[in-house]
Protein backbone atom coordinates (compact mmCIF):
# COMPACT_ATOMS: atom_id res chain seq x y z
CA UNK A 1 0.00 0.00 0.00
CA UNK A 2 1.23 3.61 -0.63
CA UNK A 3 0.67 6.42 2.17
CA UNK A 4 0.68 10.12 1.23
CA UNK A 5 3.39 12.25 3.68
CA UNK A 6 1.86 15.56 3.77
CA UNK A 7 4.29 17.78 5.13
CA UNK A 8 3.35 22.09 5.75
CA UNK A 9 5.70 24.99 4.58
CA UNK A 10 6.35 27.93 7.21
CA UNK A 11 4.29 28.70 10.12
CA UNK A 12 1.61 26.05 9.08
CA UNK A 13 -0.24 23.18 10.27
CA UNK A 14 -1.39 20.17 8.89
CA UNK A 15 -4.69 21.39 8.54
CA UNK A 16 -3.64 23.36 5.64
CA UNK A 17 -3.68 19.74 3.63
CA UNK A 18 -7.30 19.00 4.71
CA UNK A 19 -9.17 19.53 1.42
CA UNK A 20 -6.24 17.63 -0.17
CA UNK A 21 -6.15 14.66 2.13
CA UNK A 22 -9.85 14.02 1.78
CA UNK A 23 -9.26 14.05 -1.94
CA UNK A 24 -7.01 11.76 -1.48
CA UNK A 25 -8.58 9.22 0.93
CA UNK A 26 -11.44 9.25 -1.71
CA UNK A 27 -9.16 7.85 -4.18
CA UNK A 28 -8.35 5.09 -2.07
CA UNK A 29 -4.98 6.30 -0.33
CA UNK A 30 -3.75 6.10 3.00
CA UNK A 31 -2.46 10.22 3.89
CA UNK A 32 -0.58 11.64 7.09
CA UNK A 33 -0.15 15.20 7.62
CA UNK A 34 2.22 16.04 9.92
CA UNK A 35 1.76 18.93 12.01
CA UNK A 36 5.46 20.37 13.05
CA UNK A 37 7.12 20.74 16.04
CA UNK A 38 6.91 24.28 17.62
CA UNK A 39 4.43 25.30 14.59
CA UNK A 40 0.52 25.72 14.76
CA UNK A 41 -1.51 23.61 16.70
CA UNK A 42 2.34 22.19 18.63
CA UNK A 43 3.63 26.41 18.70
CA UNK A 44 3.56 25.76 22.81
CA UNK A 45 6.82 23.50 21.73
CA UNK A 46 10.21 24.70 22.95
CA UNK A 47 10.65 26.51 19.94
CA UNK A 48 13.83 28.05 20.87
CA UNK A 49 15.20 24.02 21.04
CA UNK A 50 13.49 23.43 17.39
CA UNK A 51 15.61 22.68 14.24
CA UNK A 52 15.43 20.83 11.04
CA UNK A 53 16.68 17.95 12.20
CA UNK A 54 13.40 17.86 14.92
CA UNK A 55 11.09 18.63 11.91
CA UNK A 56 13.02 15.44 10.13
CA UNK A 57 12.50 13.58 13.16
CA UNK A 58 8.97 14.69 13.11
CA UNK A 59 8.05 12.76 10.36
CA UNK A 60 9.64 9.97 11.02
CA UNK A 61 8.08 9.01 13.87
CA UNK A 62 4.61 9.68 12.59
CA UNK A 63 5.53 7.27 10.01
CA UNK A 64 6.90 4.39 12.03
CA UNK A 65 3.87 4.86 14.31
CA UNK A 66 1.09 5.32 11.34
CA UNK A 67 2.56 4.05 8.25
CA UNK A 68 5.34 0.94 9.43
CA UNK A 69 4.83 -0.91 6.27
CA UNK A 70 3.61 1.31 3.75
CA UNK A 71 5.57 2.99 0.61
CA UNK A 72 5.90 6.36 0.86
CA UNK A 73 5.06 9.49 -1.62
CA UNK A 74 6.72 12.31 0.47
CA UNK A 75 4.76 15.72 -0.37
CA UNK A 76 6.40 18.93 0.65
CA UNK A 77 5.05 22.07 0.29
CA UNK A 78 7.29 25.41 0.51
CA UNK A 79 9.89 24.92 3.45
CA UNK A 80 8.77 21.42 3.59
CA UNK A 81 11.38 20.35 0.60
CA UNK A 82 13.71 20.86 3.32
CA UNK A 83 12.24 18.11 5.76
CA UNK A 84 10.95 15.76 2.97
CA UNK A 85 14.33 15.87 2.06
CA UNK A 86 16.13 15.09 4.89
CA UNK A 87 13.47 12.13 5.66
CA UNK A 88 14.16 10.41 2.05
CA UNK A 89 18.04 10.43 3.01
CA UNK A 90 17.11 8.62 6.29
CA UNK A 91 14.51 5.98 5.00
CA UNK A 92 15.32 5.79 1.03
CA UNK A 93 13.73 2.30 0.69
CA UNK A 94 10.64 3.06 1.72
CA UNK A 95 10.25 5.90 -1.01
CA UNK A 96 8.50 5.51 -4.28
CA UNK A 97 8.07 9.24 -4.85
CA UNK A 98 8.31 13.01 -3.79
CA UNK A 99 6.71 15.81 -4.89
CA UNK A 100 7.69 19.39 -4.24
CA UNK A 101 4.54 21.85 -4.24
CA UNK A 102 6.53 25.52 -4.84
CA UNK A 103 8.93 23.92 -2.13
CA UNK A 104 13.04 24.42 -1.73
CA UNK A 105 14.83 21.68 -3.34
CA UNK A 106 18.31 21.79 -0.67
CA UNK A 107 21.64 19.97 -1.78
CA UNK A 108 23.97 18.74 0.85
CA UNK A 109 25.06 21.36 3.07
CA UNK A 110 22.36 23.93 2.53
CA UNK A 111 19.49 25.21 4.79
CA UNK A 112 16.78 26.73 3.62
CA UNK A 113 17.91 30.55 4.12
CA UNK A 114 20.59 29.78 0.98
CA UNK A 115 18.23 28.93 -1.25
CA UNK A 116 15.49 31.69 -1.52
CA UNK A 117 15.95 35.33 -1.93
CA UNK A 118 16.37 38.45 0.02
CA UNK A 119 12.89 39.23 0.56
CA UNK A 120 12.73 35.68 2.16
CA UNK A 121 15.37 36.89 4.22
CA UNK A 122 14.25 40.29 5.01
CA UNK A 123 10.95 38.27 6.41
CA UNK A 124 13.05 35.26 8.91
CA UNK A 125 14.97 37.99 10.30
CA UNK A 126 12.12 40.20 11.82
CA UNK A 127 11.44 37.55 14.58
CA UNK A 128 8.82 38.18 17.32
CA UNK A 129 9.01 38.44 20.87
CA UNK A 130 10.87 35.42 21.83
CA UNK A 131 13.52 36.23 19.67
CA UNK A 132 13.22 32.50 18.40
CA UNK A 133 9.91 32.64 15.92
CA UNK A 134 9.37 33.91 11.88
CA UNK A 135 6.13 35.23 12.47
CA UNK A 136 3.55 34.99 9.77
CA UNK A 137 3.04 37.20 7.28
CA UNK A 138 -0.78 38.81 7.27
CA UNK A 139 -2.92 36.96 4.70
CA UNK A 140 -1.88 33.85 6.20
CA UNK A 141 -4.13 31.55 7.24
CA UNK A 142 -5.49 32.64 10.84
CA UNK A 143 -4.52 29.85 12.15
CA UNK A 144 -0.24 30.68 11.04
CA UNK A 145 1.51 30.96 13.80
CA UNK A 146 5.29 31.67 14.14
CA UNK A 147 7.80 29.18 13.02
CA UNK A 148 11.00 28.46 14.58
CA UNK A 149 14.03 30.37 12.91
CA UNK A 150 16.69 27.65 13.43
CA UNK A 151 15.16 25.41 10.91
CA UNK A 152 15.59 27.71 8.33
CA UNK A 153 19.15 28.62 9.26
CA UNK A 154 20.54 24.91 9.94
CA UNK A 155 21.69 22.77 6.69
CA UNK A 156 20.93 19.75 5.80
CA UNK A 157 23.23 16.88 5.51
CA UNK A 158 22.74 14.32 2.94
CA UNK A 159 24.49 10.95 2.70
CA UNK A 160 22.56 9.16 -0.02
CA UNK A 161 21.65 9.26 -3.49
CA UNK A 162 18.79 10.39 -4.20
CA UNK A 163 18.46 10.33 -7.99
CA UNK A 164 15.78 6.65 -7.97
CA UNK A 165 13.22 8.58 -6.73
CA UNK A 166 10.25 9.73 -9.10
CA UNK A 167 11.06 13.29 -8.40
CA UNK A 168 7.67 16.30 -9.35
CA UNK A 169 8.18 19.80 -8.54
CA UNK A 170 5.15 22.19 -8.88
CA UNK A 171 5.43 25.57 -9.65
CA UNK A 172 3.01 28.67 -8.38
CA UNK A 173 3.26 31.03 -11.49
CA UNK A 174 1.10 33.57 -9.49
CA UNK A 175 3.04 35.32 -7.20
CA UNK A 176 3.03 39.37 -6.45
CA UNK A 177 7.02 39.62 -7.47
CA UNK A 178 10.04 37.17 -7.97
CA UNK A 179 8.88 34.04 -6.65
CA UNK A 180 11.44 32.80 -3.89
CA UNK A 181 11.10 29.40 -5.18
CA UNK A 182 12.64 30.36 -8.15
CA UNK A 183 16.27 28.94 -7.57
CA UNK A 184 14.66 25.67 -6.74
CA UNK A 185 12.73 25.50 -9.75
CA UNK A 186 15.51 26.69 -12.18
CA UNK A 187 18.03 24.25 -10.03
CA UNK A 188 15.79 21.04 -11.74
CA UNK A 189 13.46 22.69 -14.56
CA UNK A 190 15.76 21.12 -17.35
CA UNK A 191 16.66 18.34 -15.08
CA UNK A 192 15.10 15.06 -17.42
CA UNK A 193 15.23 13.03 -14.16
CA UNK A 194 12.47 15.23 -12.59
CA UNK A 195 8.63 15.92 -13.15
CA UNK A 196 7.97 19.49 -13.99
CA UNK A 197 4.35 21.20 -13.56
CA UNK A 198 3.56 24.87 -13.57
CA UNK A 199 0.30 25.83 -12.40
CA UNK A 200 -1.50 29.36 -12.90
CA UNK A 201 -1.96 29.76 -8.68
CA UNK A 202 -0.61 31.56 -6.04
CA UNK A 203 1.86 29.69 -3.45
CA UNK A 204 -0.99 27.71 -1.78
CA UNK A 205 -1.41 25.90 -4.81
CA UNK A 206 -3.46 22.85 -2.27
CA UNK A 207 -6.22 25.93 -1.79
CA UNK A 208 -5.71 27.60 -5.06
CA UNK A 209 -5.54 24.55 -7.59
CA UNK A 210 -6.31 21.29 -5.36
CA UNK A 211 -8.06 19.49 -8.48
CA UNK A 212 -5.05 20.35 -10.74
CA UNK A 213 -2.55 19.21 -7.76
CA UNK A 214 -4.82 16.19 -7.24
CA UNK A 215 -4.05 14.92 -11.04
CA UNK A 216 -0.36 15.75 -10.33
CA UNK A 217 -0.45 13.70 -6.87
CA UNK A 218 -2.26 10.43 -7.97
CA UNK A 219 0.09 10.05 -10.95
CA UNK A 220 3.37 10.75 -8.68
CA UNK A 221 1.74 7.25 -6.39
CA UNK A 222 1.09 5.58 -9.62
CA UNK A 223 3.36 2.75 -11.06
Amino acid sequence: MTAFILVPGMCHGAWCFDGLAHSLRSAGHRVLAVTLTGVAERAHLLAGAVNLDTHITDVLAAVEAYAPKDDLVLVGHSYGGMVITGVADRIRERITSMVFVDAVVPQDGEACWDIVDEAEHAWYVKVDNTGFGVPPLPFFDPRATSHPLATLMQPLRLLRDHSRFRRTFVYALDWPGESPMRPSYERVRDDPAWQIHLLDGKHDLMRDKPDELLRILLDAAAD
